[in-house]
């Protein structure tokens, strides 16, 4: 598969092998065959010391060496050793090797210095070339000494040198290649494992993933799924509680439709308004719960919690603007609920909206975060000035269909929403004695964002 992590990793062996091996390659070529170059040239330069020191010049005035050159092969002709002595004016002084031939000698440039350079004069044979200008004592001109050697075994060394480096570099190559292959082979074996364990479980052969001889990079990943199958388990069982709480909560209701149309009750009507109020209420319930469930997955929401109660307040003031109620609103602006802004709303305004319902026109809102608040959470209590509710009766209020006051309207739902929906985001609601109105206080607790979060970003997200 031309996107696989193996197919990459091992494009990006070959690339990077490939470029080291280049680069590797050519410097030590150039390293090696220099230094060939260099020992080559250092043995020829060994000529002209001897050359020039038995230089002299004869009664007419021409080059002559009181003692020949040692090395016999510049006595064979044709032998690929050659020197030769020349001046502007007067014949050359010649090796014996050169036989019928000559160096053809650029005297125009200037060789104080001993100057290289390769010359290709002679079919088939290519010589390395070195120069000097002496002035030989007696003598008004400056003579022009000269070696010179066929490169035939210097490019013979320097070709075997470079068939070997390359050779060995390509052999190098391959190897780190094969490296590279089982690196990626073993290497990624975990993944190939994590995909088999996950073919497993879509197959229904096994429930999780594996956890034991996990590699430390892996683990994470391994624990994450596993969480990931957890939640998912958990989000299905809750689902087909809720379902069969469901049907059974309307199973009752609609029995007794049943055999009240059957019988032909007289107060069928009475009965179906009944009936089906107590159904609504029901639906209601786990349709707050089912929303709240669905939500609550999405773990990059955000709210701003204070400009929520504001509006909450401010509706509910609308709400009972025939029995003034006065609702106070302090506390930390800048707490951040780490969840849905709708979700937030239903709590809090189940709480507030009792508060004014069944106080007596005074109501405080508060939030705060740290002190007073579990690490990472935010509280929201609600305080009113009503008669209050004892101590025994409070744990009943959150049960479904529980009503204290049955004199005002309302399904007996409200609390019961706001306890499992905190639950669902791993928060609570609990029921107290308010010591500044002496009425009821509900203490919401809830999730909170760290205090780096940006209020105006998470309004944005929630706009």
């Amino acid at each position: 598969m031309p996107g696989s992590i193996t197919n990459r990793i091992l494009a990006l062996a070959v690339l990077w092998i490939a470029a080291l091996l280049l680069l590797g390659g050519i410097a030590l070529d150039r390293i090696v065959t220099g230094t060939i170059q260099r020992n080559f040239d250092e043995q020829l330069a060994t000529t002209l010391p001897a050359m020039i020191g038995a230089a002299e010049l004869d009664p007419f005035g021409e080059v002559r060496f009181n003692r020949a050159p040692v090395d016999p092969r510049f006595n064979e002709p044709y032998s690929g050793f050659y020197w030769q002595v020349s001046a502007r004016g007067h014949m050359d002084f010649r090796s014996r090797s050169l036989w019928d031939r000559q160096l053809p000698l650029d005297l125009d440039r200037s060789c104080i210095e001993p100057c290289l350079s390769r010359l290709s004069a002679y079919p088939q044979e290519t010589l390395r070339l070195i120069e000097r200008d002496v002035r030989i004592p007696g003598s008004p001109g400056v003579w022009r000494f000269a070696a010179a050697q066929t490169t035939g075994q210097l490019d013979a060394q320097i070709r075997t040198v470079r068939t070997t480096l390359w050779w060995s570099l390509g052999a190098l190559g391959a190897g780190l290649f094969a490296l590279a292959v089982l690196q990626a082979t073993f290497g990624l074996m975990p993944l190939k494992r994590m995909s088999s364990a996950m073919a497993a479980i879509r197959a229904g052969t096994a429930t999780r993933a594996p956890t034991e001889n996990v590699p430390p990079e892996i683990a994470p990943l391994v624990q994450e799924l596993n969480a990931l199958l957890d939640h998912n388990e958990e989000a299905a069982e809750s689902a087909r509680m809720h379902a069969g709480n469901l049907a059974h909560a309307l199973k009752t209701p609609m029995s007794v439709l049943m055999n009240e149309a059957a019988a032909n009750s007289p107060d069928l009507a009475k009965t179906v308004v009944r009936e089906l109020s107590t159904m609504r209420r029901h639906v209601d319930h786990h349709l707050a719960r089912a929303r709240a469930m669905g939500r609550r997955t999405q773990a990059t929401a955000r709210a701003d919690v204070f400009p929520a109660l504001e509006r909450l307040v401010s509706a509910i003031e609308r709400i009972y603007a025939d029995r003034p109620v006065v609702i106070d609103l302090a506390g930390d602006r800048s707490v951040v609920f780490r969840g849905e802004r709708q979700d937030l709303e239903e709590m809090a305004g189940n709480l507030i909206d009792n508060a004014a319902k069944y106080g007596g026109g005074r109501v405080f809102v508060t939030v705060a975060r740290g002190e007073g608040a579990k690490d990472g959470m935010l509280t929201i209590t609600v305080e009113d000035d009503g008669s209050g509710i004892p101590a025994r009766l409070r744990e009943g209020l959150f049960e479904r269909g529980a009503r204290l006051d049955t004199e005002k309207p309302g399904t007996g739902l409200g609390l019961a929403i706001v306890r499992d929906v905190a639950a669902i985001y791993g928060g609570s609601v609990s029921m107290a004695e308010s010591e500044d109105l002496g009425g009821l206080m509900a203490i919401l607790t809830l999730p909170a964002c760290p205090m780096d979060a940006s209020p105006a970003a998470t309004s944005r997200r929630n706009a």
